[in-house]
């Protein structure tokens, strides 16, 4: 039997736009498998339709041959700092929720507030048609309610320092998760600035969120450094969820048309 989740309508992490509805009341379930899986959301509620009718929808797999290099690209500008926060189990994924001003990233000329980190297992971008082991989403969000996201590949080797941090926090999310307990969980203040390491590489690209309504007009960067990560944290990230949601992977989206920039320090 699929797994689902009861997703709530107007609240979706409060990321604006992209996960917003005019009707909060309702819920629609969805999950990664059977009736309810990626190739029926546009058909689970008429608020998802664009899940199957979008022509820029995310993820998709980045060929690095085909990818443009626009010689205009400017490295990235982004300012991480310790805020406080709190460790969520949405039951379609795990994200750590940012309470205040937590940093920064400027994309073509608009200045973006990180507000929030979430993962994905296995990841849902691809490069070259190769899925990497984890994929974390850092959301962030303009006083406009524009959406871009940085999309950080992982593949296994070493530990992350990152969810290093987080390693007993998850444990307790788990913990609750098994006692059908879903309250946010405290992480006091963080220091965000960890996330922000040099990039000398990335690909950009307009898409849509990954999970319904799958909205578009989202910003992607891509970055072109594959990070690492322990199997050990992995399960982790799986323990609190149940079911299909424990590989929580949209498939890849056709291009249509669109293209991918490339930003190389070393070649623009």
């Amino acid at each position: 039997m699929a797994a689902w989740v009861a997703f709530y309508l107007g609240f979706a992490l409060g990321l604006g736009n992209i996960f917003a509805s005019s009707v909060e009341a309702d819920t629609v379930q969805f999950g990664y498998s059977g009736s309810l899986g990626p190739d029926h959301w546009g058909s689970l509620s008429p608020l998802f339709e664009t899940c199957s009718t979008g022509k820029s929808q995310s993820p998709v797999n980045i060929v690095k041959d085909e990818a443009d290099r626009n010689k205009n690209s400017k490295p990235l500008t982004r300012y991480y700092q310790a805020t406080q926060a709190t460790l969520v189990n949405n039951g379609f994924n795990v994200a750590v929720n940012y309470e205040s001003d937590a940093g920064w990233l400027i994309v073509e000329g608009k200045n973006y507030s990180l507000v929030q980190m979430h993962w994905h297992t296995p990841s849902e971008h691809t490069i070259d048609g190769e899925r990497y082991a984890l994929e974390a989403h850092l959301v962030h969000k303009s006083t406009e309610a524009d959406i871009t996201v940085v999309s950080i590949l992982f593949q296994y080797g070493d530990a992350d320092p990152v969810l290093t941090r987080l390693q007993e926090s998850l444990k307790r999310l788990a913990e609750e998760s098994a006692q059908d307990v879903q309250a946010p969980i405290s992480l006091g203040v963080i220091d965000t600035s960890p996330l922000r390491r040099k990039t000398r590489k990335y690909y950009r690209y307009v898409g849509s969120g990954t999970t319904p309504p799958c909205s578009e007009n989202v910003i992607w960067t891509v970055l072109g450094k594959v990070r690492t990560i322990s199997k050990e944290q992995v399960a982790a990230l799986h323990a609190p969820l149940k079911g299909d949601f424990q590989h929580n992977s949209r498939p890849t989206q056709p291009l249509n048309g669109r293209k991918i920039e490339l930003y190389n320090k070393l070649k623009n």
